[in-house]
């Protein structure tokens, strides 16, 4: 076996942590909007969940769950990025789907989720969710709930110690 494979199966960088900056890092959403991440959740709450492919059954139930507890997320102050390895017109569909009330960020060259620390082993993003607010990790869920991912980020929120 040539040792040109082995980088296909060494693992990426290390995912975030609690306390970590939220990095530095651009992206197109459904629209081919530029965001850029550290700017728009260097103020109040951010939750930057991702999710392996547009329109599946787990991603699905994993975006709908934060779609339906919108209005509660929205109370707390949070802001919502969904984020996948899939192109813009692949996450327009699915946001309209769907009638996602947040942007799905298409990452395709994999800048997000190598920064964050979920790319999969094939490329993909790796289910998982991270919540900051101004600019530092405050909670992260590292197997990404699906269908119940709003409930543990609101959780997380209403909790005592924070």
């Amino acid at each position: 076996m040539s040792l040109s494979l082995f980088p296909f199966f060494a693992q990426g960088a290390e995912k975030l942590a609690v306390g970590a900056k939220l990095p530095a890092v651009t992206c197109n959403d459904q629209d081919g909007h530029s965001v850029d991440l550290a700017q728009v959740g260097a103020k109040g709450y951010l939750l930057v969940y991702f999710y392996p492919k547009a329109s599946t059954p787990g991603c699905t139930k994993q975006g709908c769950s934060l779609r339906d507890a919108w209005s509660q997320l929205q109370k707390q102050g949070v802001r919502v990025f969904g984020v996948s390895t899939d192109n813009e017109s692949s996450q327009k569909q699915f946001k309209e789907e769907q009638s996602f009330p947040f942007a799905l960020l298409a990452d395709k060259d994999k800048k997000v989720t190598e920064a964050f620390g979920v790319k999969n082993l094939v490329g993909m993003a790796s289910r998982s969710a991270f919540l900051f607010k101004d600019g530092v990790c405050v909670w992260v869920d590292p197997k990404g709930s699906t269908s119940d991912q709003a409930e543990q980020v609101l959780n997380f929120l209403k909790a005592p110690a924070r």
